[in-house]
């Protein structure tokens, strides 16, 4: 039932805990390690302090147990205001400590937030597409939090709590006889192997309930994301029993949890409990036969209570930085996870100045075993509105991903005024082409900011330009808050083609020289998407046009259309000529023109 740690467990625990330390003490912020030695010193004072409050105590009784005489008595008072005294400087030097080291902890977590925010920003569309947002939100929820606990009792835990152990081992010695030493020897290595034992069981234990607790976490956040899907299905019954069965699994890992956590409380009291008796009958025994005091009784028990809180906090500490080191470890396995596109070393900004698009005998597959594009060659000379039409799964949005390098081609090559864009800034290539997608997607926030999230400078007066040029400014300003209407979630409180309409805003404002549109009319009507249609027209002088489309009727005007099937370019040219060649495209204009008279 109990296993070792694994060594693939032990050298990702390791790995943590060489991440963590830097936030303990980073090289070019010397506030925090004046801080850390700040808490330190306070830690070790606090220790000491701690240490000598029995030794008042046993002072205390001892001179209250003389026979009456008037100056002992007031050395009992002293002492016992000394004893009192120690106590309040032993908690003050633990708040100093704490109140000292809260900035580290607080730094260390805001900035590894930041910098797992950032890395998962960064990693590829690929891995977007298959990861669970539920579950990744959760990792790095338990990560973060696991932080500034990891980073607090690898400081003040272990290392503070050996040295009270010795202390109070050398004193016991000292003071009254070497078997109270080999005894709480004996208890201290019994107790601290008991301890590990158990906790590596309940950290499996733990892990399986954090699975548990990421799956149906994931249910709950995919089903109520789908909202509306759901209720089209009558599924409300359906999804209920999904949860209720990843809590049901939950429920019954938990309840392991909280059952081997009743194991250890009790396995510890007893091992604890049964040392106490042991050095109390022993101390007992010595104030009985005159060898020892009743202060010493009293030096005993206290010394004993004050060894069993650190004790029964080292069960605690090692069961929460063994899960904080697995909860990290999930986090810093996430960190890790590689970036598919990466900027070159030192590469250069793209510079636009004719924004001519070459794609280059091209091919490229998701998966290694199924290619999507074979070869494709297609030229967008300066100016020009080039549409890219075919059946589903012919490979028209995959050219659009690819220019914005979402992907690398495989082979083959895509250039921007002669520049190759692997060659280039991720970021500078994204800031020179607008993307209207097929289903655009906003943020839940109000209107103004979604429009306006097409460039960070943009004033409101130009955030009402961009509205006006897609056509949807008189209905916003007809609502009861205007620009400032939240959206809500994914902008569902939005039609799909007010949704679009506020889409082709955000790319208009942000004016670049290449635009992109993924069926960017596909949930209009046929009068929005004239207006919407001669908008883009406008937005396209003086731009490089790529526009992916599914209704011919809105590409009939484009300086070239080529089209794809099954991931290679069977015919390009003009609308008219397309036509008179009465091949795959002429096939299509007529179909759909019969299902539009339909």
């Amino acid at each position: 039932m109990i296993d070792s740690i694994s060594e693939q467990e032990r050298r990702s625990g390791l790995r943590t805990i060489r991440k963590v330390l830097p936030y303990l003490w980073p090289n070019a912020q010397n506030w925090i390690k004046f801080r850390v030695l700040g808490a330190l010193v306070f830690l070790v004072f606090a220790k000491l302090v701690a240490v000598s409050v029995p030794l008042f105590y046993k002072g205390a009784v001892d001179a209250l147990a003389e026979d009456g005489v008037p100056m002992l008595a007031l050395g009992a008072v002293g002492l016992t205001v000394a004893y009192g005294g120690a106590r309040i400087m032993s908690v003050g030097f633990q708040q100093l400590r704490d109140a000292i080291f809260a900035a580290v902890g607080q730094r260390a977590l805001r900035n590894l937030a930041l910098e797992t925010f950032e890395h998962i920003h960064s990693l590829s569309l690929r891995f977007h597409i298959v990861r669970k947002t539920g579950g990744l939100s959760r990792i790095i929820e338990r990560g973060v939090k696991g932080v500034d606990f990891l980073l607090r009792f690898l400081l003040f835990s272990i290392g503070p709590l050996i040295l009270e152990l010795l202390l109070v081992l050398i004193i016991l010695a000292s003071l009254l006889d070497v078997w109270y030493l080999l005894i709480l020897l004996a208890v201290i290595i019994v107790y601290v192997g008991f301890t590990f034992i158990v906790t590596e069981w309940r950290v499996k234990l733990r892990r399986e309930m954090n699975e548990q607790d990421t799956e149906a976490n994931q249910k709950a956040i995919d089903s109520l994301l789908n909202y509306e899907t759901v209720k089209y299905f009558g599924a409300e019954k359906r999804e209920v029993k999904r949860y209720d069965s990843a809590m049901q699994a939950y429920e019954t890992a938990a309840l392991k949890t909280s059952y081997s956590l009743a194991l250890l409380n009790f396995g510890q009291g007893l091992i604890i409990t049964a040392g106490m008796i042991s050095v109390m009958i022993l101390a007992a025994v010595g104030v009985q036969n005159g060898s020892l005091t009743v202060g010493d009784f009293v030096l005993v028990n206290a010394y004993m209570i004050q060894i069993t809180i650190p004790l029964n906090f080292l069960g605690t500490v090692y069961r929460e930085i063994r899960q904080s080191l697995v909860d990290m470890g999930e986090m810093f396995d996430l960190l890790e996870q590689p970036r598919e596109i990466s900027d070159l070393p030192n590469a250069p900004d793209l510079h636009v100045k004719e924004a001519r698009i070459e794609i280059k005998d091209v091919h490229f597959g998701y998966d290694e075993r199924r290619e999507i594009l074979k070869g494709i060659n297609l030229t967008v000379e300066p100016g020009q509105t080039v549409a890219i039409v075919g059946a589903t799964g012919s490979g028209k949005s995959t050219i659009d991903r690819l220019l914005f390098r979402f992907y690398d081609v495989s082979s083959g090559s895509i250039r921007i005024d002669d520049q190759d864009i692997r060659d280039v800034t991720q970021a500078s290539l994204h800031a020179a082409i607008g993307v209207v997608p097929q289903d655009t997607v906003l943020f839940n926030d109000s209107i103004h900011y979604n429009i306006s999230y097409g460039r960070e400078d943009a004033s409101r007066e130009d955030v009402i330009r961009a509205a006006r040029d897609a056509q949807i400014h008189e209905f916003i300003v007809a609502l009861p808050d205007g620009y400032d209407t939240q959206v809500g979630e994914r902008g569902l409180k939005l039609s799909g083609g007010e949704k679009q309409r506020v889409g082709i805003a955000r790319a208009l404002l942000k004016d670049p020289p290449i635009l992109l549109l993924d069926e960017a009319t596909s949930a209009l009507d046929s009068d929005t998407e004239a207006d919407i249609k001669e908008a883009l027209t406008l937005a396209g002088k003086g731009r490089t046009v790529i526009t992916i489309a599914h209704r011919l009727s809105t590409i009939a005007e484009a300086d070239q259309i080529f089209v794809l099937e099954s991931g290679e370019v069977v015919e390009r040219g003009l609308h008219e000529e397309l036509i008179s060649r009465n091949g795959r495209y002429a096939k299509l204009w007529y179909r759909q023109q019969i299902d539009e008279a339909a």
